[in-house]
């Protein structure tokens, strides 16, 4: 199945992703300036979303015709090109700049990536972790070693897994109550299990 990669207006990612397998390739408004400060072949987007309160430059006029104007104050620039992205037929997205900086931020583009969790698979990176809302039944491969944090958003029900050095037998998680963070990895195969609510999965670079 074709994969998007979108770029939205956190921290810049250190390192750019390898473009070559993604079949199209967004940015919101901010994180086009840092695409340009970071010398990204700016030719390579198919479109730049946003109200363009984050963008500075003039002398863009070449990628004009890339620009997608979206005013809805109600909505983040972020929630604005995932439906954008959802229109074009894509389902599968990797999004870059989703946190750190301001935390607001940071956990509104998980309440957006959790609104869209039924339509789209959405995966973030940062420079410490992968992450993304669980479904019920999840199988990580290749993760032996790796720090392994399962959060509540806000609750998860009856969660097991199999794989991680402390391990959980159908345990309640709560935001109020008991976390999964900073577990790790054991095995090489984890298997993580919850019959109801939501749960964010970092797993550690």
């Amino acid at each position: 199945m074709e994969k998007a990669l979108l770029f939205i207006n956190g921290v810049p990612p250190e390192k750019l992703p390898v473009t070559e397998k993604y079949s199209l390739i967004a940015c919101s408004d901010g994180a086009f300036n840092y695409l340009k400060e970071k010398n990204f072949p700016l030719e390579k987007l198919d479109f730049i979303s946003g109200d363009f309160d984050s963008h500075n430059g003039s002398d863009d006029d070449i990628y004009e015709q890339k620009f997608i104007f979206t005013p809805d104050q109600d909505k983040t620039d972020f929630e604005k090109s995932l439906e954008i992205i959802g229109q074009k037929g894509y389902s599968r997205i990797d999004v870059y700049g989703g946190s750190g900086g301001e935390m607001d931020h940071f956990l509104g583009n998980l309440t957006v990536a959790l609104r869209f969790k039924n339509q789209m698979e959405i995966t973030f990176y940062d420079e410490f972790s992968t992450y993304f809302f669980a479904q019920n039944h999840l199988v990580l491969e290749k993760v032996k070693g790796k720090t392994i944090s399962l959060f509540p958003f806000p609750l998860a029900e009856s969660v097991s897994t199999n794989g991680l050095n402390w391990s959980l037998n159908k345990e309640n998680l709560a935001i109020t109550g008991k976390i999964g963070t900073r577990n790790f990895a054991s095995e090489d195969q984890v298997t993580i299990d919850f019959e109801k609510g939501e749960l964010v999965v970092f797993v550690a670079h």
